[in-house]
Formats: C-alpha cells, structure tokens, sequence
C-alpha cells in the first residue's frame, strides 16, 4: 500500500477527540497541549498522530501499536509500585515534544504509519493483560498524552478487569485534558528532563513549567503513585547546581517521599556528539538528591545494586533489594511497614514482591 493510501486510511479510521477549537480563519487549535498547533484541513500536529480532517481535530492512531511487550515494572522505572510484577507495555507512534536526544527515536519520531502493525481493542488489550498474568498495563516508549483518548479507553477497561494503568510521559499537558486522563491512571512516572527553561527550550523544544504543574497536581489534587526520572546529559543539565535546585524543589513542593530516578544518557537521535554520561556522574546526583533530603533515589541504565535498592528512610536497613531488575530482599510486611523498625515505605505494594525477575517478552495479539 502506498504512503498516500496509508495515510488516507488512517483518517478514515480516526476517532474525533475533545481538546480543540476553529479559529476565525479556519484553521482548528489543538488544545490537548501547551504547544496548540493550529492546523489547516489535512495537516497534522507536531506529534503527527492528532491532525484536522474535516474541520475537526482527529487522533489517527487509535487502537494501534508499535508492538506489544510485557516488561518488568522496574523498568518504567517505578520501584514503589507493585515491585516485581510484569506489566503489558505497548506505545504508538509520535511524540508531541522535541527532544534531540530521545532514546525511542524510532517510535516517537516516527512518520510512518508501517510503524503501527499491530493493532488491538482496548477490551482485547486488558484480557491479555489478565490471561498473562500482567498486574498493569504502561503507556509507554512514546507519550501517551497524545494518544490520550486510546489510553483512557484502555484505562477503563483494564479498570473491569482489576488491571492498573501505568503512564510513562513527560508531563507536557494543559490542564483541562490532565484532569481528564489522570482520573483513569493508577500510576506514573514523569519525565522531568531538567530544570531550567534553556534546556526544554533549546533541547526538547517544549517548557518547563506546564510540567512542573503536572507534577504537583499530581501530588495533590489526584491519589495516582508517581516516581520522576531525569536522564543526566554531559554538559547540559548535570551539573551540582542544577541537580540540587531540582531536589529542593521537588522536596518543597512534592514533598520527600516522591522517588527520583537518574539515568545514563548514551549518544542517540540528533546528540550522537555527546559522551555517555560517567556512571559517577549519576551517583553523584542520587547522593545530591538525598543530601537535599529527597527519601528515595535511585540510579538507572547502569549496575549499581546499592543504589538500585530500597533503603528504610528512618532506620537505614534495605527494604528491596535489587539488582537490575531482580528482585532479592523484601523486607516489607503485609502493610508496606519496614520488619525493622516498623514505619510504612510509601508506595502501592503487595504482601509479597512479585517474581517476574527481568524478562522481556514480546506478545502478539491475536
């Protein structure tokens, strides 16, 4: 099939979403996101997947994927949320920010409808996710934010079925439509890619203050578990000054118990002249994090057991121990209590850790 006839295909599959306006020159804005595009009859959005057919802005991606995977929850990464379990993880194609260095490119930056081979209901999705055994489902290798319709609709059925629902995003949403989609979220976990406005402005092409509303609204206006992950770029938001602003804020407005991840970046997309960034680098910045008082950080894309591990905020025994992705200790009660000293470890936790280890599974829906 032709790239015209595929796309031509894909606008007569779309689904009409909520979030937009015609403006007085007739041109429809996209409302879903800080970056309101304004499109004419035909065009699509930055994000390539929300676009104006026919006078009203459609998403053309629903109820298909870039593949479907069953992972283990670690790595989205979420340590306080049902550790050990695997999770039905699965993303589309498009991305509504910018960022020279996605690690995803293939998926995100993707203009190809080929991307998105395979295709499931959201019924169909949810049932997999229970006949597996998968505790959640993640919206996840590209921002669900702008497939947000599909999402919801996923979240509502895996709702039916006992299945939670984990968004991996970057936060970057207006606040009409974040209302929206977090009442259907169990679980996230928020790209905040830096803190200041220079890099999400020159390396992501977005703002960083939609996101940090995200984030506290949150914390407090919704009861979804959320952990922060900031990949540590040499040169460009790793330096002390820069890791200890974004910790004071987040204990100041976040409050110390909402975890933080920092991760190796590795030469990718249109940064393939920066180095990988030196594993010191970012044991440095978890140790910044709990200096600041920050209860739990954590380090990632890099092997480092200790750092990886849950550690008890007020006695200082090990919780969780992890190595990569495997589980080990669990030193938790049925109440998410530490067995030492007796105080509750923050987070959403079974009476028992689950065993999925850090396979990774492809699944091919039927």
């Amino acid at each position: 099939m032709s790239l015209k006839n595929r796309q031509k295909e894909a606008f007569d599959n779309a689904v009409e979403t909520h979030y937009w306006h015609t403006l007085d020159d007739g041109r429809v804005q996209c409302d879903l996101c800080p970056r309101f595009c304004k499109l004419q009859e035909g065009q699509r959005g930055l994000c390539f997947v929300r676009a104006n057919h026919q006078g009203r802005v459609v998403l053309t991606t629903w109820g298909r994927s870039s593949g479907f995977v069953i992972d283990p929850i670690e790595k989205k990464p979420l340590n306080h949320f049902l550790p050990g379990t695997p999770v039905l993880s699965f993303g589309t194609a498009g991305c509504n920010l910018a960022c020279k260095f996605c690690q995803n490119w293939d998926i995100s930056k993707s203009r190809e409808m080929d991307t998105l081979m395979d295709a499931a209901s959201p019924e169909r999705l949810a049932t997999t996710a229970k006949q597996l055994g998968c505790r959640s489902i993640a919206f996840t290798y590209n921002d669900p934010v702008i497939f947000h319709e599909y999402a919801i609709d996923v979240a509502k059925a895996c709702r039916e079925r006992d299945i939670k629902t984990v968004a991996v995003t970057a936060g970057y949403v207006c606040p009409e439509p974040r209302v929206e989609f977090y009442r259907y979220m169990d679980a996230a976990n928020v790209d905040l890619k830096a803190f200041t406005e220079r890099f999400y402005r020159q390396v992501t092409g977005s703002r960083l203050s939609p996101v940090l509303e995200t984030l506290e609204y949150l914390k407090h206006d919704t009861d979804v578990w959320f952990e922060i992950t900031t990949l540590l770029i040499p040169g460009e938001n790793d330096s002390e000054a820069e890791i200890t602003a974004m910790s004071q804020w987040v204990v100041e407005h976040l409050g110390p118990d909402v975890p933080m991840h920092f991760s190796v970046f590795h030469p990718d997309w249109k940064m393939m002249d920066k180095p990988s960034t030196p594993h010191q680098t970012v044991r440095r910045a978890r140790q910044i994090a709990l200096e600041n008082g920050v209860h739990y950080a954590y380090v990632g894309n890099m092997h480092d057991a200790d750092a990886d591990s849950t550690w008890c905020h007020h006695c200082g025994d090990l919780l969780i121990g992890r190595d990569w992705y495997q589980l080990s200790d669990w030193q938790l009660d049925a109440y998410g209590r530490c067995l030492s000293c007796g105080k509750i470890c923050p987070g959403v936790f079974d009476a028992e850790p689950g065993h999925w280890g850090a396979r990774r599974q492809r699944v091919v829906m039927t």
